[in-house]
């Protein structure tokens, strides 16, 4: 066993501690940084995962960003080990992470991996047995360091082999950030990232758009996965996918995430949002959705405009007299 270890750096607090004690302990240490869709960071600025890049080169260490693709969608379809409070598969998550993390630390000769979990910190995926779980279902057990609550647990392979101190690990445990922002102004670290990155899959809300798509389509695209963030969601009686733009970076984004078979409406003649059709318009939707634009439109159309359908057969426009019924929309509302 040597001394080359891979981190699973989120680039929140608890990652980046862990991080910068086994550099301490002269780790060869390795960044792998894992992002989604479904990642909250990812939708802002100032994002997790440039914040793991960020503590990667402050740190001197190389980094490799994995994305988790459509593959993953099939684990958020059927999870073996369940959801957690909203469409969030956390224990399966955790184990499709480090099965990646494994064929990596092999491709690389690392001997062990690392992270920054806290015994309790979460209720689904930081417990006791769900780490046995996962260390066994990933093929990695012995292998996985969590020096902030070590001494929680059974010692590790690369701690009974001597590589890693024990005595230098912590028995951090529970909910409270506290005594990782003491850690971290002992460490003289003040500009740290996020306590904590966040998962969309935990957002009720988020998780009603998701259980919508699963329900609705047997093939989903990365497409479909980008829509989710975008726009307000609702579905019609006969199954057709609305998406309203909520303001002019949305609509800017719904045009980009348009693809072939999918319908756009758009305003011609006042200010509105745009709305897309996933997979086209029905008998009658064209008046729907422009009825619906009318109505998030509000002064600016009067009541009344002219609308501009593009599909894979071209473009036509067409006039809406009256904005649709406020409460016939919220029962379409995903």
């Amino acid at each position: 066993m040597n001394r080359k270890a891979i981190a699973l750096l989120s680039g929140g607090l608890d990652s980046t501690l862990a991080v910068r004690m086994m550099l301490e302990q002269d780790i060869d240490v390795i960044a792998l940084n894992f992002t989604s869709v479904f990642c909250n960071c990812t939708s802002r600025k100032g994002a997790c995962r440039s914040e793991a890049v960020r503590v990667a080169e402050e740190f001197g260490i190389p980094i490799k960003v994995l994305y988790k693709g459509l593959d993953y969608i099939e684990i958020v379809k059927k999870p073996r080990f369940g959801y957690g409070k909203g469409i969030n598969p956390c224990v399966d998550c955790r184990i499709y992470m480090y099965s990646l993390a494994k064929r990596y630390m092999e491709e690389i000769g690392a001997s062990f991996i690392f992270t920054g979990e806290v015994l309790g910190q979460r209720p689904m995926s930081q417990r006791r047995d769900v780490f046995r779980v996962v260390e066994k279902e990933s093929g990695l057990e012995g292998l996985i360091l969590r020096p902030l609550c070590a001494k929680h647990l059974k010692p590790t392979i690369p701690e009974k082999s001597g590589i890693v101190d024990r005595e230098r690990l912590l028995d951090f445990i529970g909910r409270s950030r506290r005594a990782q922002m003491d850690l971290a102004e002992s460490f003289d670290m003040n500009n740290y990232p996020c306590p904590s990155g966040g998962c969309l899959l935990t957002d009720k809300i988020f998780s009603r758009k998701v259980r919508d798509l699963l329900e609705h389509e047997d093939t989903i695209a990365t497409k479909d996965l980008q829509m989710l963030k975008s726009g307000r969601h609702f579905r019609t009686a006969d199954g057709v996918k609305i998406v309203v733009g909520r303001d002019e970076s949305d609509n800017i984004r719904l045009r980009n995430l348009c693809q072939e078979g999918d319908a756009l409406v758009e305003p011609v003649d006042f200010g509105g949002p745009v709305a897309v059709a996933c997979g086209g318009v029905k008998n009658g939707t064209k008046t729907l959705i422009g009825r619906m634009i009318l109505w998030y439109a509000g002064k600016k159309s009067e009541g009344k405009g002219t609308l501009r359908l593009i599909t894979d057969d071209g473009e036509t426009t067409f006039t809406v007299d009256s904005p649709i019924d406020g409460n016939i929309m919220e029962e379409m509302r995903v």
